[in-house]
């Protein structure tokens, strides 16, 4: 248990015409008519108050100095200096500036993102948590002031007969010709107060870490609206590239009946045998469970998407294929250092670091000596026809503490030692958001570079075999290439331009992946 040094200061006031103005009861401060009564005792109580802060300063300053030498403030590890430019990329602009309705230009894909951005469940989760923040602020704030409340009570009292108030009270007149009862009401209506003096910057630095979560938790809903922009997106264009695959597949469906179709009059006119019929129809079954395969893909997609935009299942409505649309244009990727500036997980790693940081500084206030100043001020009476009357039924109490710790301050040792580590921690965590946003710019744009000669590639290699198609065809038709080489070359050009499907999806998701790396999509 917490044992602490304390000194007090206290100044009364009790409404001189009450029960307690003879006898054992406490004197009271009298003071000719109410003008200036208030002001009166304001100043008595500061001047008590000054006086007793100066007799007791010497020993609070001793009391504190020794109960701060083993608080020591930790060196922050130096952070590591980002590279100037991302693989010798001399270019100064960022994409990351640009609105993400200018970045992409697709307008189903506009309207959707809006939709989300209004109702997704996570953007309103993330609002919650800003007013949660500025509401903890507003609370810090406060705590620098006096707080302030209103009340009152009634009492019955009775004191002992032999104790120092019951004595004096049975020569005492509570009004004349009335001694005071056994049974004393008591009524009192005022306000009360208490306020500890933030002389340190204990209750500050509270303020400031509060401040700096508020603002990260702002940086919090960029976030969420930069990972919600890129998966609406990249989850649209998975959509787009399997409603191509699934034409790809219905198109591929049709040569293949077509060539089954043939394999089985050939086999009627006996140029044929049962084995190639039942090659084609396998290959012909093969493809109608690819093509159910992408329609449940496709499903599932559509209901991510309505997911995102906080709404039950139904159809997203969007053009059908994705091998025609426009990649969005080059991205830039700027100079390193603006990621600090574009990247909301970034600002919130560093304001989380400001936080800790004042949270570090106020727990190390706490071994400092605490000023508190609590009183009261109404009116008290033992009869409700006196309680009003002014000034003989004005109370006032006014008590002015010193606190320093001295024994068993383990506790506070161990939430300053707690403060130090997670200073370190959101240190750490700080510098790998930097490594991680510089490494994932670097490897989105070596992806793009690699993705632009493997579409090329994947289109040559998905032409000829589409063109291999019609020639295996006519030589089966002729009998100069057999059954197998016609259903080799049919699934290989399938393949080939599902890999094209593929291709350009991958180089839509890097474009989305390299704007959201750089820190666009929250502006």
């Amino acid at each position: 248990m917490l044992r602490n040094f304390k000194v007090c200061i206290i100044a009364t006031r009790q409404p001189p015409e009450s029960p307690f103005s003879k006898g054992g009861l406490r004197k009271s401060l009298l003071i000719k008519g109410a003008r200036g009564l208030f002001l009166t005792d304001i100043c008595r109580i500061a001047k008590v108050a000054a006086k007793g802060i100066l007799i007791y300063g010497l020993v609070a300053v001793c009391l504190f100095m020794a109960g701060c030498q083993t608080t020591t403030n930790i060196e922050s590890n130096t952070i590591k200096p980002i590279p100037e430019s991302f693989a010798n990329a001399k270019d100064s602009t960022n994409s990351a500036t640009i609105d993400w309705r200018q970045f992409f230009s697709d307008t189903t894909l506009i309207g959707l993102i809006d939709t989300a951005l209004k109702n997704n469940l996570d953007v309103l989760m993330a609002l919650q948590k800003i007013e949660m923040a500025r509401a903890d602020l507003r609370l810090r704030k406060g705590a620098l002031l006096p707080e302030i409340s209103g009340g009152g009570s009634v009492a019955q009292r009775r004191f002992g007969r032999y104790t120092m108030d019951g004595a004096g009270n049975r020569e005492t007149e509570i009004t004349p010709g009335h001694m005071v009862p056994d049974d004393l009401p008591d009524y009192y209506v005022g306000l009360q107060t208490t306020w500890e003096m933030d002389i340190w910057g204990k209750l500050r630095n509270k303020k400031k870490a509060a401040f700096a979560r508020y603002l990260g938790s702002i940086e919090g809903k960029n976030i969420v609206h930069t990972n919600l922009i890129s998966e609406i997106a990249i989850t649209y264009y998975e959509l787009l590239s399997l409603d191509t695959e699934l034409e790809i597949i219905r198109e591929t469906i049709k040569l293949q009946e077509n060539a089954l179709s043939i394999v089985t009059i050939q086999k009627q006119a006996a140029a044929a045998n049962e084995l190639a019929v039942q090659q084609f129809e396998a290959q012909l079954l093969n493809s109608r469970a690819l093509e159910v395969e992408v329609l449940q893909r496709t499903t599932i997609s559509e209901n991510r998407i309505n997911y995102l935009l906080g709404r039950f299942p139904q159809p997203i409505i969007r053009k059908k294929s994705i091998l025609p649309k426009e990649i969005p244009a080059q991205v830039k990727v700027g100079i390193p250092s603006d990621l600090l500036e574009n990247r909301p997980d970034i600002k919130h790693a560093e304001f989380e670091l400001m936080a800790t940081k004042a949270d570090v500084k106020s727990a190390k206030k706490a071994f400092y000596p605490s000023f508190n100043i609590t009183g009261t001020m109404g009116f008290q009476a033992f009869n409700t026809s006196y309680l009003f009357r002014s000034p003989e039924s004005i109370a006032y109490t006014a008590i002015g503490s010193l606190t320093v710790p001295i024994i068993n301050r383990s506790a506070i040792q161990a939430q300053f030692k707690t403060a130090q580590a997670k200073q370190i921690e959101a240190l750490y965590n700080y510098q790998k958001t930097i490594i991680n946003g510089y490494i994932e710019v670097y490897n989105e744009m070596n992806n793009i570079k690699n993705l632009e000669q493997a579409y090329n590639l994947t289109t040559k290699k998905a032409t000829a075999l589409t063109q291999s198609i019609e020639i295996s065809s006519e030589l089966f038709k002729t009998g100069r290439a057999n059954y197998l080489e016609v259903l080799i070359t049919q699934q290989n050009a399938l393949q080939s331009k599902l890999e094209l499907v593929s291709t350009k999806q991958q180089q839509f998701n890097a474009s989305v992946n390299i704007y959201k790396a750089l820190g666009g999509g929250w502006r």
